[in-house]
């Protein structure tokens, strides 16, 4: 048995009743989209990760022990205007963590790895200056020996470095779809055509009974936009969009608000597309889950998921994994509203043999229960046991980590 697992996992289904968050009254959702400061702090945890992977595994072999999961940013200040503008003092961007800096007597360029993924990560902002107008320092320190040494165990199936859990729910609701693909989608398409759009933007959803009010923050770029009557043309064009991906998925009534604190003489205007450079902090694990949503009626787990480790890290590894097995069940299986996944670790053990995971279902009404309950069961082991998958799939980043 890989790992020191028992014979059977300790896997308990039930069946829970409670209101399905689609026909509770009040729900509330929240993105963090690709350049908010939060979301950058996580995008850079997560890249020098990876490419501390990638570092790691060509020189060795094998992927060492890091966690760089402690990046804070502090803002810069910047004077944008209509037609232009100026970044008056660069962002600073710490590189905090745990990394592996020496194996086999060789010394590991940790900070120049770290360093140059950051930057590459930070080029996703089109029109922030990252070689003039962000300071990027590394601070990695060596990991703890005695985490090292779990990070280093011999079986097949590597040990737990901690003991906290993961969890995550399925299907997303009609607003967690919207909040999430509004934003997605500015940035996949329109960003490509308005280029007055900045990557900072904040969705705030909140549907009261059949009324969604989507209210969007988003940092235009300044030197693209000429005036305030170019700027509001720019707003609507946004707004026009974003409605158009809400009625995707909902029949409700949508109100999209934009940018609510405008006025003509001052406006959301920034020079390079983030609140960043004026301002507004960051820190790694502020943000969204790995899901991508802040979601208030569901349960959520405080351990942001970007920058540790995806080898033995089951506070990024069974997110992720919980993620994985909830969107497999609502797919795979007829007769769930909802399924809510969740795993427990304990230091020491393997990671295919949680202390507890749970999948609670919300069934529809008239289903064969006992049936339903063998399929998730089936497909929670399943993915239990195949968890190492989830190493790979970080580093080929195939998997969102906010």
């Amino acid at each position: 048995m890989s790992g020191g697992r028992s014979a059977k996992r300790n896997i308990k289904v039930e069946t829970v009743s409670m209101e399905p968050v689609e026909k509770q009254e009040i729900e509330i959702v929240e993105r963090k989209g690709l350049g908010h400061p939060d979301s950058l702090c996580d995008g850079i945890a997560e890249a020098v990760s990876v490419a501390l992977c990638k570092e790691y595994r060509k020189k060795y072999g094998l992927i060492l022990h890091h966690n760089t999961d402690k990046v804070q940013l502090v803002a810069g200040r910047s004077n944008p205007r209509y037609g232009g503008g100026e970044v008056i003092s660069p962002i600073y961007i710490l590189l905090g963590g745990r990394a592996t800096r020496m194996f086999e007597g060789e010394e590991i360029a940790v900070d120049i790895v770290a360093t140059r993924a950051a930057k590459d990560y930070l080029r996703n902002i089109r029109n922030l200056d990252v070689d003039n107008h962000v300071i990027i320092e590394s601070k990695m320190g060596a990991g703890s020996s005695d985490l090292i040494e779990v990070f280093k165990g011999t079986t097949e199936v590597p040990m737990a470095n901690d003991t906290s859990f993961g969890v995550a729910h399925a299907p997303l609701s009609e607003i967690e779809s919207i909040a999430l693909n509004a934003e997605n989608k500015v940035m996949a398409d329109l960003r490509n055509k308005e280029n007055a759009i900045g990557e900072d933007m904040k969705v705030m959803a909140l549907r009261e009974k059949d009324k969604i009010s989507l209210t969007i923050g988003d940092a235009f770029v300044s030197k693209y936009v000429d005036d305030y009557e170019h700027y509001k043309d720019a707003r609507r064009r946004l707004k026009e969009y974003i409605n158009g991906v809400a009625e995707a998925y909902t029949s409700r009534e949508v109100n999209t608000m934009i940018n609510m604190a405008d006025s003509p003489d001052s406006v959301y205007i920034t020079v390079s597309g983030t609140s960043a450079e004026m301002g507004d902090d960051g820190a790694e694990g502020r943000g969204n889950r790995c899901n991508g949503l802040i979601t208030l009626n569901r349960p959520m787990s405080m351990e942001g998921t970007p920058g540790k480790n995806p080898v033995n890290h089951t506070g990024k590894i069974y997110n992720l994994l919980a993620n994985k097995i909830a969107n497999e069940v609502v797919e795979k299986v007829d007769g769930i509203l909802e399924v809510y996944i969740k795993i427990l670790s304990e230091i020491g053990r393997g990671i295919d043999d949680p202390k507890v995971t749970t999948a609670q279902i919300v069934p529809k009404s008239d289903v064969n229960l006992g049936a339903i309950e063998k399929k998730v069961e089936r497909i929670t082991d399943e993915g239990l046991a195949n968890v190492t998958k989830i190493t790979e799939m970080v580093i080929r980043e195939e998997l969102k980590t906010f």
